[in-house]
């Protein structure tokens, strides 16, 4: 039986769009929520505005401009290469607090709209080591939120323990295969779709859909 309401937490990218026909299927009613925090790419929130619209759910859009006041990263400035961590450092792309503050935001927006109920893409299995997509630090939020409003939020992370393969898997599980492929924008150079090819971003997922659409063929042989 599907539960009531729910929020998701959303960028338009592979993850997260993944996570929304997640909670299609779920929940009877799925708001979404975006973040402009000055992100490199403002065609990131027009590619979630887009997807929000194609699929009937409710799109909001909540200004964080302040991280990229604080927090220097590859993703919020042109002037910063993005690249992997080296000698145990974080990649360039990792925005401090992120993850921190727009689970909290969207908590209080699921307050404001009736819902209990938060989904995040976040991962620990296939991940650039950013603290904040561990599942401690999830499981840790959350109880800090329900203390904080004195109200009982749930914070789902369907992907947090598969790896990209997996997540592709989850992805034509839900019928959603070839949409999130040709229409989500997870490329650090804003590339819709299969991106440049060459970013981490890009590397990963397309490895991950290599891997799967390599083992769908096998299994139906």
């Amino acid at each position: 039986m599907k539960q009531d309401k729910a929020v998701v937490v959303f960028s338009g990218g592979q993850d997260s769009t993944t996570c929304l026909f997640w909670a299609l299927k779920e929940f009877k009613e799925v708001a979404t929520v975006t973040f402009d925090y000055g992100q490199r790419h403002s065609k990131e929130i027009e590619c979630a505005r887009e997807i929000a619209a194609e699929l009937g759910v409710s799109f909001h859009v909540l200004d964080m401009g302040l991280i990229n006041q604080l927090s220097a990263n590859a993703l919020t400035r042109s002037d910063i290469e993005v690249k992997e961590g080296e000698d145990g450092e974080l990649p360039s792309t990792f925005v401090e607090g992120r993850n921190l503050l727009f689970l909290s935001f969207a908590a209080i927006y699921a307050k404001q709209i009736g819902a209990k109920h938060v989904i995040t893409g976040v991962c620990e299995t296939d991940f650039s080591g950013y603290p904040d997509c561990r599942d401690i630090f999830v499981k840790s939020l959350n109880v800090t939120l329900n203390l904080s409003m004195d109200e009982q939020f749930v914070i789902h992370t369907p992907l947090m323990w598969l790896n990209k393969e997996q997540t592709w898997k989850l992805a034509d599980d839900l019928g959603a295969l070839s949409f999130i492929r040709e229409k989500t924008l997870t490329c650090y150079n804003g590339v819709i779709g299969d991106g440049c090819g060459e970013c981490p971003s890009c590397v990963l997922r397309n490895k991950g859909l290599n891997d799967y659409l390599q083992t769908k063929v096998a299994g139906d042989e």
